[in-house]
């Protein structure tokens, strides 16, 4: 399983925000890069990287994501706000992998375009939730369409690489959503990656006994609740 932290960008600040929500956003680092090498120097497998203006419309942070990018050598998966044609496959060109939320639930033509040329392993499929049900827009707007038909969906669709977040969960630390993680990694050919809520090694453990394919680590890695190396050594 790989263990995957989490680098949330905002006005070029390191954050964490609570269940989503900008309002409640915590500062862990003025230095988003200084924080990508500490994470690769601990033994990260990969990181993920948000771009949370670009997610709510507000701005974007890419700069310091191509600056990130030419620091460290693993690999790193790029979020928030890919929502045109242009962008994702310019992002697409200097990252490892892309993460695709909204644009995959409003535009199937150009995400069957995208798979075509950049192919299955490069995206990944951001299926956020409450409670079993997709959110877009930053989390902002409900859809009405159900998680693991979605996933099914996009698996018939040939995709395979999926991003996993219970939004009740994400940020609280109060341990992750296993019942829905459990049913969306039994999927035939799905790669899940589980993120939200994880705040200590019992609940990398329990992601691990789903057979998730990665985890997230975010708000428990910042507050020293769990460690990479923790993570790593069970995973």
């Amino acid at each position: 399983m790989k263990i995957i932290p989490a680098i949330d960008l905002m006005s070029g600040q390191v954050v964490r925000l609570y269940k989503g929500d900008p309002k409640q956003k915590t500062i862990y680092s003025d230095n988003p890069i200084e924080i990508a090498k500490k994470w690769e120097e601990k033994g990260a497998d990969m990181l993920h990287v948000v771009d949370l203006d670009a997610t709510l419309g507000i701005g974007s942070n890419l700069e310091i994501i191509k600056e990130i990018l030419k620091e460290i050598s693993i690999p790193v998966e790029i979020a928030g706000g890919l929502r045109n044609e242009s962008l994702i496959l310019d992002v697409a060109k200097i990252s490892s992998r892309i993460v695709i939320g909204t644009l995959a639930f409003k535009d199937k033509e150009l995400l069957k375009k995208l798979l075509l040329s950049l192919g299955s392993e490069k995206i990944v499929i951001s299926v956020d939730h409450k409670d079993g049900e997709i959110l877009i827009h930053g989390w902002q707007d409900t859809t009405g369409i159900k998680l693991i038909e979605s996933v099914k969906e996009f698996l018939e669709m040939g995709f395979t690489e999926f991003l996993l977040t219970n939004v009740n969960r994400d940020g609280t630390m109060q341990g992750p959503d296993l019942v829905y993680l459990e049913q969306a990694c039994n999927l035939q050919n799905a790669n899940i990656i589980a993120s939200g809520g994880i705040s200590n090694i019992d609940d990398v453990k329990d992601v691990k006994d789903k057979k998730a394919f990665g985890v997230i680590l975010g708000k428990a890695l910042y507050e020293n609740k769990i460690t990479i190396e923790g993570a790593k050594s069970i995973s």
